[in-house]
């Protein structure tokens, strides 16, 4: 099975900043585009950041303050967030596009795969 395993979330304060990474974990073959999302109570989940071939987009209320990242190597990609403001708290999930993967029994395939996601809080 395919899994994302989020790490790097805590607490800060207003200003600070916090490094999330995700690591992929399964029989992968490839995986096409990565990236972050987030959710606060009340709210839609909502994409902060994604890289792929193409590129890289970052929501605009981040923009100029967080980076995306990527170790294709690793299977690995990871979110640097800096300035962080109290409207940044949310918890984080990572994604993964159509992740051509392996199963046991079974021919691979894609999957499209979410994290459990990580708690950023950003005091003030």
């Amino acid at each position: 099975q395919v899994q994302l395993v989020e790490s790097g979330g805590g607490l800060v304060q207003a200003g600070g900043s916090l490094r999330l990474s995700c690591a992929a974990s399964g029989s992968i073959f490839s995986i096409n585009d990565m990236g972050w999302y987030r959710q606060v109570p009340g709210n839609q989940r909502e994409l902060v950041a994604r890289i792929g071939v193409g590129g890289t987009n970052y929501a605009d209320s981040v923009k100029g303050r967080f980076t995306i990242s990527r170790d294709n190597a690793k299977k690995t990609v990871s979110l640097q967030m800096n300035s962080l403001k109290p409207e940044d708290t949310a918890v984080y999930y990572c994604y993964a596009d159509r992740v051509f993967a392996g199963t046991p029994g079974q021919a691979p395939r894609f999957f499209d795969v979410w994290g459990q996601g990580t708690l950023v809080t950003v005091s003030s």
